[in-house]
């Protein structure tokens, strides 16, 4: 079902009352859980809920002891109690059961019969199988993708040193200006030799217990390199794509201070933020006259960033970020309007996935609205062609001015399993990207002369 024109949904066209009409529409529902081929992971990546084989969500539950995805989010947000485990061991091997379902068939451990049990690829080390049978025909298709499935069983692990404060590594004054940095090459000939800062966290304590307590051999010392920089391109992708669409815009941080929300941002982007996560705007824009980033979504994570925004210019050569949370156009009404937080120079929205349901574009219309109807510049990103083309549609749909879109020069890194169909070409975060910015022109409409 396509959303309607906002003309025929609420009448007439509207300006300055959108804060009445986004009222009108119906707000996220708390019980909506990720649909078809989501890309949907907890806080290291380690687990992924997905509807599209039966039972995984009731499997992940019970192998955390949760009843229900409410009892998860709970978790998820940093609020469940009596939720833990005895050592790393446990926690690894529970997360790892998290992904045990077989490949070909969709069984579940518990629905084999007695004696058997899956088996996992041995050369992907990522996907299971109940029988030779399944496994053998599943290969065309597995076949494709079992080296980038290789490279995510290795990220989804070393991704754990995200919240051991191993990674993010230190990066490096920027020598160039950022009209200049266009690219990953531009960025990483920057940084000079990486080996030093790698080598650090691969012969940390913390990379040790790691592979200690997982149920698999260490990989090669030049794949963890790798993988720590996969996981390295996946976190400063957004503080980048943040860059990018400042430029987009034409947005000049010199001239004055400059406000950016970051609409819809959930437990990927807070769980665990620091407040100098945006830090590398400062080497991208060295002595800007101050940035903030302000998160609100639904989904954010309490911690550190969780602090009031500013309604007034912050300090000086400083990226100052703080979070909400709230629904956007909640947030718009309980603070913006109010004047208790600054209206933004820019939206940037990371895979709001509002093309994926029903559901989730009658959550996202108030927002898209919002932004349209305000006229604020907004800078959207999609894992794929195929999320991308959708978004157009639906945002073409509200007559929203599309400026540009196209491939995002600094995508992450590091491949994304499709949860429930592993032999899917795995995607990137931030892949691309959609700019858009008030009301499409309507062309060919004249004003009515005087008198007529």
């Amino acid at each position: 079902m396509q959303p309607q024109s906002p003309r025929s949904l609420h009448g007439a066209p509207v300006e300055s009352e959108s804060h009445n009409m986004v009222s009108q529409v119906p707000a996220l529902p708390q019980s909506y859980a990720p649909g078809t081929d989501s890309v949907f992971s907890d806080q290291s990546g380690f687990y992924s809920l997905d509807s599209n084989v039966p039972g995984l969500s009731k499997v992940i539950l019970n192998k955390l002891n949760m009843k229900d995805y409410g009892e998860y989010r709970t978790a998820v947000e940093g609020k469940a109690q009596g939720i833990s485990f005895r050592n790393y061991k446990e926690m690894f091997q529970k997360m790892e059961d998290t992904f045990k379902f077989c490949t070909g068939c969709n069984k579940l451990p518990e629905h084999l019969a007695e004696g058997q049990t899956l088996k996992r690829c041995v050369k992907c080390l990522n996907v299971y199988y109940c029988t030779k049978e399944c496994q053998k025909k599943d290969w065309p298709q597995h076949k494709k993708v079992c080296k980038l499935l290789r490279l995510v069983a290795i990220d989804r692990l070393v991704e754990w040193l995200m919240f051991t404060g191993d990674l993010p590594f230190p990066t490096e004054k920027w020598s160039k200006s950022a009209a200049g940095v266009k690219n990953w090459d531009d960025w990483l000939s920057m940084q000079g030799d990486l080996t030093p800062r790698l080598d650090a966290i691969l012969s940390g304590a913390d990379m040790a217990s790691l592979w200690k307590n997982v149920s698999r051999p260490r990989p090669d010392e030049s794949d963890l390199q790798q993988s720590l920089w996969r996981l390295q391109s996946e976190f400063l992708s957004r503080v980048l794509t943040v860059g990018m669409a400042m430029k987009h815009f034409g947005l000049d941080p010199y001239a004055k201070p400059l406000t950016i929300h970051l609409a819809g941002a959930s437990h990927n982007e807070t769980m665990g933020a620091r407040i100098t996560d945006y830090d590398e705007l400062s080497y991208m824009f060295p002595g800007h006259q101050g940035i903030e980033i302000v998160m609100v979504g639904p989904e954010v994570v309490d911690g550190p960033i969780v602090r009031p925004p500013l309604s007034a210019f912050g300090p000086k050569h400083t990226v100052y970020i703080n979070a909400y949370k709230s629904l956007y156009h909640q947030f718009w009404e309980e603070l913006v309007e109010k004047e208790e937080a600054a209206k933004p120079d820019l939206v940037v929205g990371f895979h709001p996935g509002f093309h994926a349901n029903q559901g989730l574009i009658e959550g996202w219309l108030p927002t898209l609205l919002l932004l349209r109807d305000y006229n604020i510049p907004s800078f959207f990103t999609m894992y794929s062609e195929m999320e991308l083309k959708c978004s157009l549609q639906i945002l073409l749909e509200l007559e929203m001015h599309i400026r540009d879109s196209g491939a995002n020069p600094f995508s992450s890194q590091k491949p994304e399993q499709v949860q429930a169909c592993p032999n899917k070409m795995p995607v990137y975060y931030n892949a691309h990207y959609v700019c858009f910015h008030g009301l499409l022109p309507q062309e060919g409409v004249q004003e009515p002369r005087p008198g007529s």
